[in-house]
């Protein structure tokens, strides 16, 4: 029997990543490009905030703030709903001008309608199966093919919204085409959240400017100066940007020592696939992951009270995690 996800009471931010079956690499330029549009027209359906993201050959992750949808007015519904449908059919138009109507009329049936739509909304689980759901059709369809694309459902883990651990996800996240060789910088590969913010990109520059500094009032540039930062580490990166962190010398410093972790620089952690990352189920401050012990052993069905794993990075507080994973958790 598979585990519930761990969601937060309210307010939610999520690290979400999705495999293809097998993990055959299937997605080229074109194919990241509709997902990459898709991502941002149904998180706009959803009220869901996309901090950063990033598309590779066989998957994607995204890092997601999501509010609850309790209070969308009727006129935001309709909008939200044509962002689904931008090229509407003539009953998708006609759908819209019946729910128009219906809402206005605000009748019974306009109740029915507002709770369709709003459980569609502010809900991570719904985000994440519209996405899957939408681009396996536009892929099978585009490339004759039928079948799952996806391997399993997507796995996700709850974050801590704000301070050295959003940042430290969202670098992860951003650097994945760096980890797999493709760039040396993540502003040179243009399907994560970093390029387009670098670019200028409205609502890439506003998640990383709240991955920064949790304000959206800061400058462009002193969002982007501080994330990078987070991205290369002060001192372990040339002035063009270019990584000067050896994976392959990081990986072996984090087996050293029988397991146990010494406290590496962040950039040098993040050069690493860590598991964790994507196959926890929390992961946080000391006060935030405990916060959620309790809710993780019923999902769970464990009768002893979990212990978190640490992750020790150089940093003023260190990542725990809830849920250790099998096998090498680096890599």
């Amino acid at each position: 029997m598979r585990n519930r996800r761990i969601l937060a009471d309210g307010l939610g931010t999520y690290h979400c990543m999705s495999r293809t079956v097998n993990g055959e690499a299937l997605f080229d330029s074109r194919e990241k490009e509709v997902m990459r549009k898709m991502i941002h027209q149904i998180a706009d359906f959803s009220g869901v905030e996309v901090l950063t993201f990033c598309l590779m050959n066989n998957h994607f992750h995204l890092l997601v703030r999501v509010p609850p949808a309790d209070c969308v007015c009727d006129e935001e519904l309709i909008r939200r709903y044509r962002v689904l449908y931008p090229k509407p059919t003539r009953y998708q138009t006609a759908s819209i001008e019946v729910m128009t109507k219906e809402l206005m009329a605000d009748g019974a049936e306009a109740e029915a309608i507002r709770v369709r739509l709003i459980t569609r909304m502010g809900d991570v689980s719904a985000f994440m199966k519209t996405l899957k759901q939408r681009f396996s059709t536009w892929f099978n369809k585009t490339h004759d093919r039928y079948g799952p694309l996806w391997s399993e459902r997507f796995k996700s883990v709850l974050v801590e919204g704000k301070g050295n651990v959003l940042q430290t996800m969202a670098a992860y996240i951003d650097l994945n085409p760096v980890r797999a060789g493709i760039v040396q910088d993540p502003k040179d590969y243009r399907f994560c959240g970093y390029a387009e913010a670098v670019v200028g990109l409205r609502d890439a520059v506003r998640g990383l400017s709240f991955v920064t500094s949790g304000l959206y009032d800061i400058s462009v540039t002193e969002a982007l100066s501080a994330y990078r930062l987070m991205l290369f580490g002060k001192g372990s990166a040339s002035a063009t940007g270019a990584s000067q962190i050896d994976r392959a010398q990081a990986v072996r410093v984090l087996e050293k020592e029988e397991g146990r972790l010494p406290a590496l620089p962040a950039a040098t952690l993040l050069r690493c696939r860590i598991r964790y990352f994507t196959e926890g189920a929390v992961l946080g401050s000391r006060a935030f992951v405990a916060a959620h012990m309790d809710a993780w052993q019923r999902s769970t069905g464990r009768k002893h009270r979990p212990k978190p794993q640490t992750i020790e990075a150089e940093a003023s507080e260190p990542l725990l995690v809830l849920k250790n994973v099998r096998g090498q958790a680096y890599s």
